[in-house]
């Protein structure tokens, strides 16, 4: 069988791990029918790679949650695969489950769960709310995470996911514009594992929002919020999808990889100990950013979404860049999803 993942650590290293075998030769987490072959795609790819094109080519995917609404067709759901309780949303970490759901099926199990968090260097002490953070990036050395589409899922999680409504649009735009005028220009326009490779590296000291990944030596905290409010976020994170393209002949094993993958032992000894993140609720019991986890929004998934994204993010880098007075910026970027 073949499989497509992420080319990080995280997206990967777990993957591999299930493939060795003890000193008996065994698979101390239990054994599968047929193994799968990983390839690995960039995180531009994951994140943008249409899922119904990639299904052509393999059998189980790594995928993100936005891009479902045009790849249904394509993927098997989970109902014909595995029982009512094996799916149960509670198992998983905040609305991990639920942002895999569409049309009432279940189109893939959450693997990998991540918002977008604050991350800091050791002994740094993170602001807890959007006020502070904007004091206190007068006094330290700040970037932000504004690259391919997180320019627009900062302005999302600013607004709670209520990105249409003016006021709250107009405050957002506002809050990164100073914000960006304080921050790092260079580091600020890199994905998120450009700016947590900066971090660690000793460039900037702190990022108020971006994608936590718990590999790197740095501390992660609840995303900050307005006064009064949750932490303002964006779930993240991976499903693992099964393509239609020859289920009939591999579906006795898939179904015994999803079973593994999801099952408790691998997803709380061997992910933390490989690299990876976790979706399993059980794994998140003591995470420092769990109460952002189990607020963050999920984002549309409708066909087209993926590019509607992109071209919003870019809107929003390029007025941001330019000074574009924020209500301005908002003007255009509803003239954007109007014409969806």
């Amino acid at each position: 069988m073949r499989g497509l993942t992420w080319d990080h650590p995280r997206g990967y290293a777990p993957l591999d791990e299930l493939t060795r075998l003890d000193q008996a030769g065994r698979n101390p987490y239990g054994e599968v029918p047929e193994p799968i072959e990983w390839d690995r795609q960039p995180l531009e790819g994951f994140e943008s790679e249409p899922i119904a094109k990639l299904c052509e080519t393999y059998d189980v995917l790594v995928i993100d949650h936005p891009g479902l609404g045009a790849a249904t067709d394509a993927l098997v759901p989970m109902e014909e695969l595995l029982e009512p309780d094996e799916m149960s949303g509670p198992r998983f970490v905040g609305r991990t489950c639920e942002s895999y759901r569409l049309d009432g099926r279940q189109w893939a199990l959450p693997l990998d769960a991540a918002t977008q968090v604050a991350a800091a260097r050791p002994g740094v002490m993170v602001p807890g709310t959007w006020p502070e953070v904007a004091e206190f990036a007068r006094g330290t050395r700040m970037a932000l995470c504004l690259g391919g589409p997180h320019a627009f899922l900062m302005f999302c999680a600013l607004c709670s996911g209520d990105f249409l409504d003016p006021a709250e649009g107009a405050r957002a735009l506002e809050l990164m514009a100073e914000l960006l005028a304080l921050a790092d220009p260079e580091v600020s326009l890199r994905n998120p594992i450009g700016v947590l490779d900066a971090l660690a590296a000793g460039g900037p000291e702190f990022c108020p929002l971006v994608y936590g990944y718990l590999t790197y030596p740095l501390s992660f905290s609840d995303a900050p919020a307005w006064p009064g409010r949750v932490p303002g976020s964006v779930l993240g994170g991976t499903g693992l999808a099964v393509s239609r393209r020859r289920i009939g002949a591999v579906r006795d094993a898939v179904r015994a990889h999803l079973r593994r993958l999801v099952s408790e032992p691998v997803q709380t000894k061997l992910f933390p100990a490989s690299g990876g993140q976790p979706a399993a609720r059980a794994a998140w019991a003591s995470a420092t950013t769990v109460s952002t986890m189990e607020a963050a929004w999920i984002r549309p998934r409708f066909p087209g979404y993926i590019t509607l994204q992109d071209r919003s993010s870019a809107l929003i880098r390029e007025g941001l860049l330019a000074r574009v007075p924020a209500r301005d910026l908002l003007g255009d970027l509803h003239k954007e999803w109007r014409r969806q």
